[in-house]
């Protein structure tokens, strides 16, 4: 299933369900909503909790070793997931969706879903 985030401040962002799901449950939106809104009023939490999440999980991956992130580089390519079909993390799933809702509270208007 795909998930179509509108905002009249910039253009379409299109996710899969499982993704867009994540996200909404991190600015604290029901992930089971077929239709919903970030309100203006509820843009600033909303890119805060969504850059706090991204922050966290940067965090995380620096924590690691160098040798927990050799492994787990190894482990990808063991796994055949290198290049283009490399793990995805957060930040790079995130940026679409927190940049229309940037660009929404600029603008003074709303992101809808599911319309």
């Amino acid at each position: 299933m795909l998930l179509s985030f509108k905002s009249k401040a910039g253009a379409n962002v299109i996710m899969f369900g499982d993704v867009a799901g994540r996200l909404l449950g991190v600015i604290g939106k029901d992930a089971g909503e077929a239709k919903g809104i970030v309100t203006v009023e509820q843009l600033p939490e909303a890119i805060s909790r969504l850059q706090a999440a991204i922050d966290a999980e940067r965090a995380q991956q620096n924590a690691k070793s160098a040798a927990e992130r050799e492994a787990e580089e190894d482990a990808e390519r063991e796994a055949g997931r290198s290049g283009m079909t490399a793990s995805v993390d957060l930040a790079q799933r995130a940026w679409p969706l927190l940049d229309l809702l940037r660009r929404a509270q600029a603008g003074g208007v709303p992101v809808v879903w599911g319309v």
